[in-house]
């Protein structure tokens, strides 16, 4: 898993914490080795290692910690301070998912995390639907179907509705911009039976009358293309945080921080965008899906 994608606390305002700090050091012109010789002189305990963790993630940051830091750096901004300070003490506050959490896979639940923080994202699926439009009737099929016999009737319910409760984002004030990309076979792979995929096709048509929600049918006769390598997605956080890449499948969950990776999907999706049907005609696709579902 990638580095500072533990599980505890909100991914998304300690990566905002940890970045700020970083550019406070930054700003005042101080290396690290700097930074501790004004550090040690304090109250605190530090170390360059203790300070290296803190802006690689590694270290949740206490608002006592924050405000040593800040006066080593000697930033004086009221308003940059408290914004710091209260960072540090909602950093460490578990997200909606906690009370699901033992009904999730762990390498799933930083990706919640990240989810709950989203600015936009831009996600390729050749297989199924993305879970963020599934409805739960389909997601209840899908598991049964994956895992046969796996799950008690309990256990298959509180993992719908920590499904359905993923998508509680879409409901925010200010919601992310999606943009979904779906190979036309999605719409055409039967999963439960066709009452399933008729309440699941009307679920996506719904979802594209929202003016954040973008979704794409990439053709079955597209031929080759970038989606063969199959599905991934781009989580854009709040700035500074960089674009994080995200891909999961049988050998596991795997989360993409390097630059060069990341920029290289964002080029895959770039390609996938113009080979897929226009919004437009993509509406058209699945709304003809769900008539053949009648």
């Amino acid at each position: 898993m990638t580095q500072g994608l533990d599980a505890s606390g909100s991914v998304v305002r300690r990566w905002q914490l940890a970045a700020g700090l970083k550019a406070q050091r930054e700003q005042a012109g101080l290396t690290q080795e700097q930074a501790i010789e004004r550090l040690v002189t304090g109250s605190g305990r530090w170390s360059r290692s203790k300070l290296s963790r803190v802006e690689n993630r590694e270290h949740h940051v206490k608002p006592r910690e924050v405000e040593q830091l800040l006066e080593a750096y000697g930033v004086t901004d009221s308003a940059t301070s408290d914004e710091l300070v209260q960072l540090s003490e909602v950093s460490r506050e578990g997200d909606w998912w906690v009370r699901f959490a033992g009904d999730l896979p762990g390498g799933l639940r930083p990706l919640l995390s990240l989810e709950s923080g989203l600015v936009a994202l831009r996600d390729f699926q050749n297989q199924l639907v993305h879970g963020l439009l599934q409805s739960a009737d389909y997601t209840r099929a899908l598991a049964m179907s994956i895992n046969p016999g796996r799950f008690s009737p309990a256990e298959l319910e509180r993992r719908v509705a920590a499904r359905m409760a993923r998508q509680q984002i879409l409901a925010r004030e200010d919601p992310p911009q999606l943009h979904f990309i779906l190979d036309e076979t999605i719409l055409q792979r039967l999963i439960g039976d066709r009452i399933v995929m008729h309440d699941q096709t009307r679920k996506l048509l719904r979802a594209t009358e929202k003016p954040n929600i973008t979704i794409q049918i990439l053709p079955r006769d597209v031929g080759g293309s970038p989606g063969l390598e199959g599905p991934f997605s781009i989580l854009t956080l709040p700035a500074p945080i960089p674009d994080v890449g995200y891909t999961e499948g049988a050998q596991g969950t795997f989360y993409i921080e390097d630059r060069d990776r990341v920029r290289h999907w964002m080029l895959r999706f770039g390609m996938l965008t113009q080979r897929a049907w226009s919004r437009e005609k993509s509406v058209e696709a699945i709304a003809e899906a769900m008539k053949n579902y009648e």
